[in-house]
């Protein structure tokens, strides 16, 4: 099942996509719930989902990042596909590298909520920040149970759902502040969407990674590649931290972001970036300068 917040008459819905049909039935859900996007009906405990109300066209809508404002901060792993840990460990950017080209553990980081923003709208570059904007095309998961402490065979009984998420990265501040949180954490920097599905409709062994910039295909790789899988990373984060209903979790990405090229491609304003994961669908963003 696919399942979207979107906006329609000035008020946030949540509702399920009909690909096929491009349509998007609502649920009938109150403002306050419908606010917290689907969120909302992952709380639900097996309450079972609301009736939902009568279709309207996906092109009568606008999508909204599945979980707009999440909680808290998105968990992020680094280097977690073989080929993008060797690139990234021979750019200069990464703090790791002193501890090997594979990581042993998984590397973990995070995004703040305020990052998130959704499939066409633009993300934008403060030339007086950084210059060196780059693109990561990512598997996101969501989680439906909390819990402390989960063992790696029951990881999947925590799983929700799945997600795409745009890392999107200023690979100059995070060289100059040896850390990852602000690099990542610009405004605009973590487009989410365009909508989530269940665990249930998504096939992660088939399933493969694109991300394309002004259509030229950049990164292309399957899921099922990740040096520390779905389970591992949620084992990992929840020895010590309590995961709650509604985090995400974005798994990592594959080789060919813009600072494995020699020069790096780094991205400029008017630039388009879309990210495509089998089963799910597709976000587009465009790149823009803000404003003075």
């Amino acid at each position: 099942m696919k399942l979207a917040s979107f906006s329609v008459a000035g008020e946030r819905r949540v509702g399920v996509v009909d690909a096929d049909a491009r349509t998007v039935a609502p649920f009938d859900l109150s403002a306050s719930e419908a606010a917290r996007g689907v969120v909302a009906l992952i709380e639900r405990n097996g309450a079972g989902l609301p009736r939902t109300l009568s279709p309207i066209p996906l092109g009568a809508v606008t999508l909204e990042a599945p979980i707009p404002v999440p909680s808290r901060n998105i968990f992020c792993v680094g280097k977690n596909y073989f080929e993008h840990a060797s690139e990234f460990a021979k750019s200069g950017f990464d703090s790791s590298a002193a501890a090997g080209t594979v990581p042993k553990h998984p590397i973990i980081f995070s995004k703040v909520p305020e990052s998130v923003i959704a499939t066409g709208e633009p993300v934008v570059i403060d030339p007086a920040v950084s210059t060196a904007i780059d693109y990561e095309a990512e598997l996101a998961v969501i989680i439906g149970k909390g819990g402390r402490g989960i063992a790696k065979e029951d990881a999947y009984d925590h799983v929700w759902g799945y997600t795409i998420v745009n890392d999107v990265t200023a690979r100059d501040l995070q060289g100059r502040h040896s850390q990852w949180l602000i690099g990542k954490s610009q405004d605009t920097f973590c487009p989410m969407g365009p909508w989530a599905v269940t665990k249930d409709a998504f096939d992660i062994e088939t399933a493969a990674v694109r991300c394309f910039v002004n259509g030229d295909m950049r990164q292309n790789a399957k899921v099922s590649m990740l040096i520390f899988d779905i389970p591992t990373i949620i084992s990992t984060l929840s020895q010590g931290i309590t995961l709650k209903p509604g985090d995400i979790i974005a798994t990592g990405t594959p080789v060919g972001v813009g600072i494995g090229f020699d020069p790096p491609k780094y991205l400029k304003a008017g630039d388009v970036v879309r990210v495509e994961i089998d089963g799910i669908g597709a976000i587009e963003n465009r790149f823009a300068e803000r404003a003075a």
